[in-house]
């Protein structure tokens, strides 16, 4: 998801990385451990590679070759927008479906965010008339029955990062690689999908960059359906982590996803 207190810090080396975890409550060393060496074999060149690793250290530590590149900020153009579009795809469907099934569930499932968010908007809203008017409408939508059937729903299955986080997609020039993967496991695809075009950074990167690179991506009728359901649920995730004036944005936000029913041009995002 992101979002969260930092979880690690990190010793950049002139050949690798170390990552030292402060957290380990959703198995973070063991789940980013595990990612890299299966895109290690499964999508070489899509991830660093796994070098050593102390899982049971203090703190966990896992270290990684180091990759060129820069994070991701915008504007989100030409070859960097096919980059993406090719690595968001590449990260999700690499591993062979026997293997994925093998692979825990990543953390945050989307049940269990909804779950969370219906408490956290029940509270009544206060502040910035246009932030009080997205969370009145988003508490209106979070509260329908049906969500809970929609969500709880087997989507198609892919690899999940778990945090859709625009910096962890490092740009060289020629090719777009991803890092982070502390909360990945098994996921589903509109899910993943959501994460990543709803993801705060992208609304202060460049949204329509990123959202013109999803809409490059075949979906089924089925997965456009719980797209749009999923991008909602985490517009209104970010709704209620952010304040100030990236709230506002996120407020509009909500409310125009809320407005639109996203299903135009099923086949097609």
């Amino acid at each position: 998801m992101g979002g969260r207190a930092s979880t690690h810090a990190i010793e950049v080396r002139p050949d690798v990385v170390v990552k030292k975890y402060r957290m380990s409550d959703h198995d973070q060393p063991e789940r980013e451990w595990r990612a890299l060496g299966l895109l290690s074999r499964y999508a070489p060149g899509l991830a660093p590679v796994p070098v050593t690793a102390d899982l049971d250290g203090d703190p966990p530590t896992v270290v990684m070759s180091r990759l060129d590149g820069v994070p991701v900020r915008g504007p989100i153009t030409g070859p960097l927008s096919d980059a993406l579009a090719e690595a968001v795809t590449r990260v999700q469907q690499a591993i062979p479906q026997a293997v994925l099934e093998l692979i825990p569930a990543r953390a945050g499932h989307p049940v269990e965010l909804l779950r969370q968010v219906r408490a956290w908007s029940a509270a009544p809203p206060a502040g910035n008339p246009i932030v009080v008017d997205a969370l009145r409408s988003a508490a209106r939508w979070v509260a329908r029955p049906s969500l809970d059937d929609l969500l709880a729903r087997p989507g198609t299955p892919v690899f999940g990062t778990g945090d859709g986080n625009l910096a962890n997609y490092l740009w060289d020039g020629s090719r777009a690689r991803v890092v982070d993967f502390e909360y990945s496991g098994r996921s589903d695809r509109a899910f993943e999908l959501a994460e990543v075009v709803e993801h705060v950074s992208v609304r202060r990167g460049d949204a329509a960059g990123m959202t013109a690179v999803l809409a490059r991506l075949e979906l089924t009728v089925d997965e456009a359906a719980r797209l749009t359901e999923c991008r909602r649920l985490l517009a209104l995730y970010w709704l209620v982590r952010t304040r100030g004036e990236t709230q506002v944005q996120q407020a509009e936000r909500m409310s125009a996803l809320l407005e639109n029913p996203l299903r135009r041009g099923v086949g097609r995002m």
